[in-house]
Formats: C-alpha cells, sequence, structure tokens
C-alpha cells in the first residue's frame, strides 16, 4: 500500500533535496510539496495524507505551531537546521527528527522507522476493533456510535463514506478503506471499491449483484472471486 506524503519547508531546494531522496522509496507517495503551512493546511482538508516531513522554522506559522493543529492520524517527520526543537518535537510525538543537510540514508532510517510504527498500530487497532461490536464516526460535528450489527452496508462517496443502517444513514469524512480495518472480518465484506455489505443483510445474490431488500448492488470484477467464495461458503 502506498504512503501518501507531503513536504513541508519554506525553502525550495530543501524540498526538492526531499522529493528526491523520496522517489527512490518503494511504496511513498509525494502528494503535495507545501512552501508553508497554509498550503499544507489546504492539502490535508482534501486528501488522507499519512505522513508529513515538516521544517520547522517557517515563516507566519511555524512547524511545532503546524504539528499542534492538525489530526493526529498524520504522523510527522520533523527536517530542520535546528537541533535546539528536538526536545518539542519528540514530545509531540514526532517518528523522527532529521537535521539539515538530510543524506539518503538517514532519511530512508527514519522512513523504515514510520514503517515500524505503522505497523504496530495496524496491529492495535485490530486488537481494538476484536474487543469492540461498535466503532464512533465524526458527523455533523460530533461523534456518533455506530452499532456494527445496525449497518446495512457502507457506500463510499469520494472522499466520504455513507453508513446505511436499519433505520437512518450517516455520513462521515474518511475513507472506505479505513472503515474497512474497522469491521469485524468474518461479519462483512467488500464488494466492489464503493461498497462493504453486512453479510446477515444479505437476502440474495448473483455472479454480479449482492440484494440486500430492495438495494441491488454490483460485485466488481477485482472482488468477484473473494466475495463468491467467502458467500458460497458462508
Amino acid at each position: 500500500m502506498a504512503i501518501n506524503c507531503i513536504i513541508v519547508d519554506d525553502e525550495s531546494v530543501a524540498r526538492e533535496v526531499l522529493e528526491s531522496h523520496l522517489s527512490k522509496i518503494d511504496n511513498i507517495s509525494v502528494v503535495a510539496s507545501c512552501s508553508n503551512a497554509l498550503e499544507a493546511f489546504n492539502v490535508l482538508s482534501s486528501q488522507h495524507i499519512d505522513l508529513i516531513f515538516l521544517d520547522i522554522n517557517m515563516p507566519e506559522i511555524s512547524g511545532i505551531a503546524f504539528a499542534k493543529a492538525i489530526n493526529k492520524n498524520s504522523k510527522i517527520i520533523f527536517t530542520t537546521a535546528y537541533r535546539e526543537y528536538a526536545i518539542e518535537g519528540f514530545e509531540l510525538q514526532a517518528v523522527d527528527y532529521l537535521l539539515k543537510p538530510i543524506s539518503f540514508d538517514r532519511l530512508l532510517k527514519a522512513v523504515n522507522l514510520y514503517f515500524e510504527v505503522h505497523a504496530k498500530t495496524d496491529i492495535e487497532i485490530k486488537k481494538d476493533t476484536n474487543d469492540n461490536d461498535f466503532t464512533f464516526v465524526r458527523s455533523d460535528r460530533k461523534m456518533i456510535k455506530i452499532d456494527f450489527k445496525n449497518i446495512v452496508y457502507i457506500e463510499s462517496l469520494s472522499d466520504y463514506v455513507k453508513f446505511h443502517l436499519k433505520d437512518k444513514t450517516i455520513t462521515t469524512r474518511d475513507t472506505i478503506s479505513a472503515v474497512e480495518a474497522k469491521l469485524p472480518k468474518n461479519e462483512f465484506i467488500r464488494i466492489h471499491r464503493s461498497f462493504i455489505v453486512a453479510l446477515k443483510m444479505i437476502t440474495s445474490f448473483t455472479n454480479e449483484e449482492i440484494v440486500i431488500n430492495d438495494t441491488s448492488l454490483p460485485i466488481s470484477r477485482s472482488y468477484k472471486e473473494q466475495v463468491l467464495n467467502k458467500l458460497n461458503n458462508y
């Protein structure tokens, strides 16, 4: 899976060096290269970003202030010429703290550290998921509890996900893949890049579609084999 990252640094040469280094590393996708924090905020508001390479000493909004303001789901690797910010950087739970000039080897070590942290986080999420029969999502400026047993199917709408429940629908800003990771695997199945269905809610199915009451949902070609195998053995 590609890791989406952005570079935030007011020095163009520093951004170019990082882009060059990162282009040599598999599974890293540089989504944007930003010259200030405001540009970075705009990217974060419109795209899912896993990792941020963040300079500290920037005009208007410093890297430290930016790190305090963003969603903690995006991990940070600080890139700076100043050692004195290291303690504050690590207090913000940064993955690593790189001093300029940054060599490829040192950057690679930081990225590998991120992958280790990312893998541990995924394991912890899966453990939490196994212990819970619900999740919380943000909708209408509040966190709403969704019981897995009430989900009929889940639909992806660009940058949003719609939960079709037994009695209502709830829409949240998220990706369907992130939602899928929180669901119990034995109760739900992905049938399309845009749809996840609750197995117990399925009324009937063919090789091309899933029917839930009066709703027909397509089975995409890329998911067909695993969907039919699971349904035929359910």
